[in-house]
């Protein structure tokens, strides 16, 4: 199971990396060309504006789940650290909750990607519903980064092991 675990988190980071790496460098690409082209003929490409736009939630999702994935994202771990070894069931507990809110914010975000898929971007015609599908994709990959967390989490029993808020990426 631990390998099914490893292998489903390597596979998220190695897909948010490709995410992030291939929008960064269309978006740096498309702005190079568009102000090299302004200075050249006087001209711009009209959607070279928009596209950026639509580019940017997708990169910051990326990098968000990247930052759980590496234990950078938000923790708060003034109470966990006064439990001692018992932490971690606190900390598993915490990661469940964590994860059912990322989960939730899924769910709740359902209804506008219906909304929102009858809204078309001016130039390239692009749904708005990309976006929100941007979101909801970020908050599964986040729930299930999270708990793929937990088994590492349990496992670590001595005060000795290594710090297992570290490899959390939310704490509770």
């Amino acid at each position: 199971m631990n390998v099914f675990i490893a292998s489903v988190d390597r596979a998220i980071g190695a897909g948010c990396r490709l995410v992030l790496y291939a929008t960064l460098a269309v978006t740096f690409l498309i702005l190079s060309a568009n102000v090299g082209l302004r200075y050249a003929m006087g001209s711009s490409l009209a959607w070279a504006s928009e596209l950026p736009e639509l580019l940017f939630p997708w990169i910051i999702m990326a990098g968000v789940v990247l930052a759980a994935q590496g234990g950078s994202h938000i923790a708060v771990v003034l109470l966990t650290q006064k439990l001692g070894p018992s932490r971690r069931w606190v900390l598993a507990g915490g990661a469940l909750v964590v994860a059912a809110l990322y989960l939730g914010l899924c769910w709740a975000a359902w209804p506008l990607a219906e909304i929102s898929a009858d809204e078309y971007s001016p130039i390239l015609h692009v749904p708005g519903a990309v976006t929100v599908a941007c979101l909801m994709t970020g908050f599964v990959l986040l729930a299930v980064t999270t708990l793929v967390r937990i088994p590492a989490l349990l496992a670590a029993d001595a005060p000795a092991a290594e710090d297992p808020e570290l490899h959390l990426g939310v704490s509770a």
